[in-house]
Order: C-alpha cells, then structure tokens, then sequence
C-alpha cells in the first residue's frame, strides 16, 4: 500500500479541467477503479478504496472526477498498446507506473501475465452505467451532500438557531448498514486484488466519515466565516439515514447474536458500534453467504434526518444567601406534587437560562441547607452548568448586571461573586468535602430551667467527636450507616431560663439538628446528653462554609 507520505502529499499536475490530475493512483488501482465502477461506485468512494489520501482531490465536483477517471483508464488503455515499462520501487510496496520505454514487464500477476485492462469501449460503458446512479457504497452521502446546496442548508439552521461561536466543530452520523455495503466492497476488491498478487487492507481504506469531513469543512468554513477547529465546543451535526436498506444488518444479529443487546435510549439494538463489532466478528465466508457482494445500488439516497446544533456547557459559579426559613435549596415535589411555590436554584437559575438562552440547566453547592435553615455570611459556594447556550461571550460589567437582576427579583437570596468558569474550576467546590468546616448558630430550647453557669460547660469542649446514625428524617433518600464527625469548637449566649444561642464550628457533613436532640439516641453525644436535660432547636442559621471558591470579586 502507499506509503504515509505519499498518501498525504499534494497531488501533482493538473488535468484538462484545471484540477488536480488522477496522477495518484498508479497501474495497480486500475482494477480497482474499473471493478468498483462497473458495480455502481461513486468516484470518491473510489478514490477511497484506492487508498488516495489528498485532501484536495476529494473537493472536486463528481463530474469532474467521473471525467479524471475516464481519463486514467483511457491513458492506460492507450499506453498499453505502445511499449509498456514498470518503474519497481522497493518492495513490499510496489508502485507501478507505464511509460514507453524499450524495456520490458517486471511486474506479472500470479499467471505470469500482466493484469487484463480493459478495453476503452468497457470503461465508457462503465462510466455511463455509474453516471446517475445512487453509490452503493456510501448511498450518496459523497455525492449530493457535498454539493454547494446542501451546505446552505446546514448553514441556514446554524444561522437560524443564533448561537454565538467562534470556531466549529463538524459531525456526522452514518446508518450503521454503511458499515455493511463497506465491508462487502472490500472484500470483492480485496479478491481482485488477490487475483492480482497483490493486497488491500481493510484499514488502509480512506474512512468515509473521514473524506466527507475533508469535502465539507472548508465549504462550511466559508459560509459560515469561522474556522473548524476539532476542540471547538461548538458542534454542528449531520444525521444521516437510510430507510430503504434499514434491514442489511439484520442478519448479523442471526451470526454474531451477543454483539446486539438492547440498551436504554436505544430505538434499535442495530447500533453502529454493534453492527462494526460484529463485523469484525464474523468469518468472510459466513459474511459472503448472506450479503451480496459487490453491494447492489439502492434507489434512493440518504435522508438528512437531522441538522442540529449544541454549544458546550457554560459554567456559572458564585455564592448565595438565603434569609428565609420556607425556601428549598432545590424543588421540593413530593409523589409529583410541588410542596413549596419556589427553591434556590430556580430563584437563580431563571435568570441565567433566559440571558444565557441555554436548553437546561445543573444546579450543584457545597453542600445543602434544610428549608428552614438560613445561610448568612459570605453565603454557600454554588454553581450552574448551562446546557446548549446560544450566548456564551458576557464582560465582567455585564455579569455583575445579571447579579443585580437576580437580587432585585427577589428578598429571599441574594447572590455575590457571580462569574463566569470552567468544568475544571468546580472541581474546588468539591474538594475536601469531608475536611472543609462550618460555622452555625443554633437558638435551643431546654425542658428544665438553666443558668449561664449550666451552658458554660460547652464553652470549653474541644474536638468532640460524635458518631452520627444516619438522621430517621433523611433516611428515606441516605443509606443507613454511622458517621464519625467532629465539633471543633462551642460557644455558648444565655438567652432566659429555657434558651440559649449556641455557636459552633463544625467538620461539614454534621447533622447540627440531631446533635441538639439527639434523634433519640442514633447521636451520641449530644446537647441533651451534655446537659442532663431534654433540648430541642428552634432555629438553625449557617453562618459561614469555609471554602475558598469562587474567587472574591469586587461588587
């Protein structure tokens, strides 16, 4: 086969019609390219399957390859018939060229004779069987969907959706039965080649997926005057299909039954990656006795069933208070029914969806409060991942408006350091989860009168390590298990006989609630316990989550 550098060099020369010339396919393609004419293949797929790796040459409209190749078989049909000279390059690659020379053939076949090159009248006979035709190997997707129309087309609906981008990246979903028609193309071609002494590899063939990018790239480009940029996080797709052969899979599923299991969100178990691995499965001669080969054109071309478009995720992080004591962290629905007319999340996240125009929207925070929990202070670290944006670029000035709308709408958050950043970044917010601290402040009721002199004791406890049953109140959603947590410190505000304020710094993941009441014994110990006497919580506010993210900005 061609060598790396041949297969990426320039073509070279040009033919009558001002575009690059067939000079890089050699004598030994030329079977190649008659076989897979005569059985109704396009050009490109063609030049695939003759290993032809120039970029260039792929863009050229198909009539103009149709005539380049009515060319090479005619100059090599002319040449023939005067003195014939192979050029030998070192083997194994053997690259074949005629020439007239004075020297005789090198290069035999297996019978000791040149391969038979058919005759002018066979290769025009050919070319007009193939001119119209639907490809029966890539069913017109290297034809009509390379055309100047079709990428207006994709343009339009790129243009029609409003994104904001600046590069794309361009994708393409095949029927997996294109899978099939290749596999049964190679191996008529790889028997031609055979019959020749010569090989063709199955990975050596030029991927469709990959020469359609080559043709399309650069016309999306143009229309859409931004570059195509593989990490780009701007995807315009393609999806193709083929109704008219959906059933060419079927019978691998008979000869490779466990390549095809059904899977959620799946229509079809005949998924592409199924059918590619049972193909690499079955035995050529049990793929021969089912599948014609070569494939036989269909009628129809491809569908575009689909032209889509999708930004990758933005990422908005910040903190937030929240001053009410009947607001959800995120909505509570109970059974499907709503239990409380907003939360957190979607207090903030309305605004974003609608200045960010994305489709959906991931709320996460360094951990959670409970409904009736205030979180005051700097506020609790959070941050939103917007799905599919149409607008992505925003200044710094106008972040801090969109801050302002979200605290003006409403007197139950307020958010600060609202700012723009990255997957990564969130990653922060997670970090040391288990090792980060907590600052709250709890008001507690107690059945039996105090005294200061009674709740002073807690001032001066250090370190103390509680073991936790997971709480009877969130059992329902936790599984059952006993954590290990710590109170760093306490300090204690006498109230009257029956309350007192108590301030505590905690390791976070602490249940504070259970450790006031004790959860009937499933926390050990506990205020009650520390107290000799039954106390209770009335209200829990956090008053600070010590994590250093995101960063502080000037408001």
């Amino acid at each position: 086969m061609r060598s790396a550098e041949q297969l990426s060099e320039p073509v070279p020369g040009r033919g009558a019609s001002g575009f690059p010339s067939m000079s890089s396919l050699t004598e030994k393609d030329r079977p190649i390219v008659q076989l897979l004419l005569n059985t109704g293949t396009c050009p490109r797929c063609i030049l695939r399957f003759c290993c032809v790796g120039s970029q260039t040459l792929y863009r050229h409209p198909d009539k103009d390859l149709m005539k380049d190749l009515r060319d090479f078989l005619k100059k090599n049909q002319e040449e023939e018939e005067g003195t014939v000279c192979l050029e030998v390059v070192d083997p194994p690659c053997k690259r074949i060229r005629l020439e007239d020379t004075e020297e005789g053939p090198e290069d035999l076949n297996h019978n000791g004779a040149l391969p038979q090159i058919p005759s002018e009248s066979d290769g025009n006979a050919a070319m007009e069987s193939s001119a119209g035709k639907v490809c029966n190997v890539c069913l017109g997707i290297l034809q009509e969907f390379c055309e100047a129309d079709f990428v207006k087309r994709v343009c339009q609906k790129v243009n029609s959706a409003e994104y904001q981008f600046t590069s794309f990246v361009f994708s393409v979903s095949l029927p997996p039965q294109l899978s099939v028609r290749e596999r049964a193309a190679w191996l008529g071609v790889k028997q031609e080649m055979r019959n020749l002494g010569l090989s063709l590899e199955k990975d050596d063939i030029v991927q469709l997926k990959e020469a359609y990018k080559w043709i399309i790239h650069p016309q999306l480009a143009e229309e859409l005057g931004v570059p195509a940029d593989g990490k780009s996080l701007f995807e315009v797709s393609v999806v193709f299909a083929h109704p008219e052969t959906d059933e060419e899979c079927r019978f691998l599923a008979t000869a490779c039954p466990d390549c095809f299991k059904p899977a959620k969100n799946k229509q079809s178990v005949f998924t592409r990656m199924a059918v590619i691995k049972a193909l690499e499965k079955i035995k050529e001669e049990d793929f021969l006795k089912h599948f014609p080969c070569p494939p036989s054109s269909p009628e129809n071309l491809c569908d575009a069933l689909e032209i889509q478009c999708n930004n990758g995720a933005v990422f908005v992080a910040g903190r937030y208070n929240k001053y009410s004591r009947n607001l959800p962290q995120t909505p509570w629905i109970i059974d499907g029914e709503r239990k409380l007319e907003s939360s957190v999340e979607e207090l903030i996240s309305e605004h974003l969806m609608a200045e960010f125009k994305a489709d959906s929207f991931n709320f996460s925070s360094s951990g959670r409060e409970d409904v009736d929990v205030r979180t005051l202070g700097n506020g609790r670290p959070f941050a939103i991942e917007l799905v599919n944006p149409r607008r992505i670029h925003f200044t710094a000035e106008e972040m801090k408006r969109l801050q302002q709308a979200i605290n003006n709408s409403s007197d139950k958050i307020q958010v600060r350091d609202l700012q723009l950043v990255t997957r990564e970044a969130i990653g922060r917010m997670k970090e040391g989860e288990e090792e980060k601290t907590k600052t709250y402040s709890a008001l507690i009721w107690t059945d039996k009168a105090i005294q200061r002199e009674d709740i002073a004791l807690l001032d001066d406890i250090k370190e103390l390590k509680l073991d936790q049953k997971t709480p009877l109140r969130v059992l329902h959603r936790r599984p059952l298990a006993v954590r290990c947590r710590i109170i760093h410190t306490m300090s204690s505000e006498y109230i009257d006989e029956h309350h007192f304020r108590l301030h505590l710094k905690t390791q976070a993941g602490t249940y504070i609630k259970e450790f006031v009441h004790g959860d009937f014994g499933r926390t050990k110990p506990n205020i009650g316990s520390l107290l000799n006497r039954t106390a209770d919580i009335l209200e829990l506010d956090v008053e600070s989550v010590d994590v250093d993210w995101p960063p502080t900005l000037d408001n």
